[in-house]
């Protein structure tokens, strides 16, 4: 599980640059090779391309569990937000 460099927040430069951090500490198929094969990279997204996750890796159909991840985690929110937009009172509905 990777989460993303909030670029926005880095207002005092404490990374020399986006580069040199996906160098130094990117998930890339390299470094997983110390993993056991089937390892799946989870990220909750949106995902800086090259900096926390190399490309070749998201878009890797064995590794990557990103798309997947995102699309249940739209269902999850909008299951959340009914539940406190009702209040709970209409909780029979889901169980239909």
């Amino acid at each position: 599980m990777t989460l993303r460099l909030q670029r926005e927040r880095m207002t005092q430069h404490l990374l020399p640059s986006l580069r040199e951090y996906h160098h130094r500490f990117g998930v890339t198929r390299d470094r997983l090779r110390v993993c056991k094969p089937d390892v799946k990279v989870l990220h909750p997204a949106p995902v800086n391309r090259g900096v926390e996750l190399s490309s070749e890796l998201m878009d890797d159909p064995e590794r990557s569990l990103i798309a997947q991840q995102v699309t249940n985690g739209i269902a999850v929110r909008m299951s959340l937000l009914y539940l406190i937009g009702t209040r709970g009172r209409d909780t029979a509905a889901l169980n239909e």
